[in-house]
């Protein structure tokens, strides 16, 4: 009997979250055609994607040569993060820091649609550290075509004090 449970330690996984919002852009963005092509080319073959509250929730056949899981809300995501190879998320400070945390590659996909978007700025802000890479739904797909994850630094303990003190000028706390 052939055995059907997957071996996710040997598989390259993709985890994709976009919190507790909707950005239905950025999940039919990183499932597209062109997206997968560019994953698969560097060696991915498990996509999962947390759709929040979005209206976008792809079938298991939707990204062909991945396998693909999808949810739309867990109690925690950690065990997702940790399992990662790559987390793409939206740019939220909660998503964002607990990737971080954990040390993994992050590409942060803005969402260019917000009007007063204090998510750039984050965005922005955390590639001039080079602890992320970021873009928008545009070009997430030559962003993951030319990315060099290797050029990313480690988001040291110590530096979310900074951090929200970044935020709390940028959102006009202080």
């Amino acid at each position: 009997m052939v055995s059907r449970h997957l071996n996710f330690e040997i598989m390259k996984i993709i985890f994709v979250t976009v919190g507790t919002t909707s950005f239905d852009n950025l999940i039919e963005s990183v499932t597209s055609s062109e997206a997968v092509q560019a994953l698969k080319a560097r060696g991915y073959q498990h996509l999962i994607l947390q759709v929040g509250r979005g209206s976008v929730l792809p079938s298991p056949e939707a990204c062909p040569g991945l396998t693909l899981e999808a949810f739309r809300f867990k109690d925690s995501i950690a065990e997702n993060i940790r399992q990662a190879d790559l987390v793409i998320s939206h740019a939220g400070a909660g998503s964002c820091l607990e990737t971080l945390g954990f040390g993994k590659p992050l590409l942060v996909v803005v969402n260019d649609k917000l009007m007063d978007n204090h998510q750039l700025e984050l965005a922005r802000r955390l590639h001039q550290d080079l602890n992320l890479l970021y873009c928008t739904c545009n070009n997430l797909t030559e962003t993951l075509r030319t990315m060099d994850l290797s050029n990313l630094s480690p988001f040291l303990p110590g530096q979310s004090e900074n951090f929200a003190n970044f935020l709390d000028k940028a959102l006009g706390v202080q």
